[in-house]
């Protein structure tokens, strides 16, 4: 761990040092699902047959392998994945990114693993220098476009999503014929970023927190002494509070659906009703060509509410079906006694707070009346986030832009669940808590200051008391 001159911030902390620690810190690792409720639905759901009845319903589709044509169709023609729950899957469905695995071998030689889930079949594809074996499930983003000389531009910024996949020589994708974005160009010249998936456990009631609660909070934490201001992302449309996103850029859940859904697996939708181009196909080009339109030959959109559906669950589109899968989602619930026992936990606890990182990571917020379920109203959302936006510093900072949010500015990650989280921050980079926690400290970041304190003014065994705690949520 670092040293550092903070002793004009700190000097309140210093009873907290307890000398003569025998042991260093170390991440406990991923804490199993005994006694966790990950990926199930909220109680008052359960309760209800019908709200059951969306909720399995939604869980299916989430699940579901889609295909160009057939029982499924609309992927592609670009697209990263073709299954929602494949990139949500850790520890349970709507969650996080799983130790990857679920890229196949594609491309044209002859040890081309062929398989009818979506990603090869015939296809062209290469995987991408950085989709590894036991990485994380990556999206990739150029922060620029590139100039004619193939340098990144800094006059224009790209920041869009570039698909991994094409459809390109599938058995179903006729003549359509693209190719995969210029990934190792981008990383000869430093402009790609990643990100990861965002769990999904607890989003209903993330949505059901009235915007003057959120205001009432950012109010509570100012003039924090430590150097944290943030502020938040707003829609576009309305001007209120939008919350989900790596960078709080998607005001609903159901936007958040759409767009993932068109973005990640090519597939229009009553939000998002056209095939989506790469970034540089769209705003510097013409398009997708018109050999790679409609494939599925049903129109558009792919997606649509089901008019001859028989139930009220089978009658919703699919990006609807998501929405409720992801409302009725419920809290982790976290445990008081694994990693390191209830005492160690609890101390934990109350130094999250003491140090600063509760500034931030609010450990609770309540939500407004709902009519969506009983569970998600007058409720206590333990997310561990103010779900402001802050500067984070050069360090993590991937220049790339979502609403009102900057380079540097990313949405306080909320922390329920970590303790069953394979890889942290928006990129993955860590898979070790305490590689997190530095990754905070960074040339301009407002969290630099408690990392400080973290890092100089608890011993060992207050550092491990916290990683101790965060493994438990």
């Amino acid at each position: 761990m670092k040293t550092k001159k903070v002793a004009s911030v700190l000097g309140f902390l210093t009873a907290l040092f307890f000398p003569g620690i025998a042991l260093a810190q170390t991440d406990p690792g991923v804490r199993s699902n005994t006694g966790v409720n990950a990926g199930r639905p909220l109680a008052s759901v359960t309760a209800n047959a019908n709200d059951l009845a969306f909720f399995q319903t939604g869980l299916a589709q989430f699940n579901e392998h889609q295909t160009v044509t057939g029982d499924n169709p609309g992927l592609g023609p670009r697209f990263n994945l073709d299954s929602c729950g494949a990139c949500h899957s850790q520890p349970a469905p709507g969650g996080t990114s799983p130790a990857s695995g679920i890229f196949p071998n594609v491309g044209p030689n002859p040890q081309s693993q062929v398989i009818a889930n979506g990603v090869v079949n015939g296809s062209t594809n290469t995987i991408p220098y950085f989709v590894l074996a036991n990485g994380p499930v990556r999206e990739a983003r150029f922060p620029f476009f590139f100039d004619q000389f193939g340098n990144p531009n800094p006059n224009a910024p790209n920041g869009g999503v570039e698909d991994l996949f094409t459809v390109s020589g599938r058995a179903d994708s006729g003549a359509c014929s693209l190719q995969q974005p210029s990934f190792n160009a981008a990383r000869a010249t430093n402009n790609i970023i990643f990100r990861i998936p965002t769990p999904t456990f607890g989003t209903g009631l993330m949505a059901n927190i009235d915007d003057s609660t959120l205001l009432a909070n950012h109010a509570a934490q100012a003039n924090n002494g430590v150097g944290i201001s943030g502020t938040f992302n707003h829609n576009g449309n309305d001007g209120t509070i939008s919350r989900f996103g790596w960078k709080a850029q998607n005001k609903s859940l159901m936007i958040f659906a759409g767009e993932a859904y068109n973005v990640e697996m090519g597939i229009s939708n009553e939000l998002f009703t056209q095939d989506r181009p790469l970034p540089g196909e769209d705003q510097l080009g013409s398009g997708l060509p018109a050999s790679c339109l409609n494939l599925a030959r049903i129109g558009y959109p792919e997606d649509i509410t089901h008019s001859d559906g028989t139930s009220a669950s089978t009658v919703t589109s699919d990006v609807g079906l998501f929405n409720t899968f992801m409302q009725f989602l419920d809290q982790p619930t976290p445990s008081t006694t694994s990693p390191g026992g209830a005492t160690s936990i609890a101390n934990g606890r109350r130094l999250f707070s003491t140090v600063g990182c509760a500034i931030c990571h609010t450990p609770s917020l309540t939500t407004q009346p709902s009519k969506l379920t009983a569970g998600l109203g007058n409720a206590t959302a333990n997310l561990f986030s103010d779900i402001e936006i802050h500067h984070m510093g050069a360090t993590l900072a991937d220049n790339v832009s979502q609403g009102g949010a900057g380079g540097d500015q990313f949405r306080t990650a909320p922390l329920w669940g970590l303790g069953q989280r394979i890889f942290f921050l928006h990129d993955g980079r860590c898979s070790d808590l305490l590689c997190a926690i530095e990754a905070h400290e960074s040339n301009g970041g407002e969290a630099s200051t408690v990392e400080a304190i973290f890092d100089q003014n608890l011993s060992s065994s207050q550092q491990q008391d916290i990683l101790n705690f965060l493994r438990s949520l």
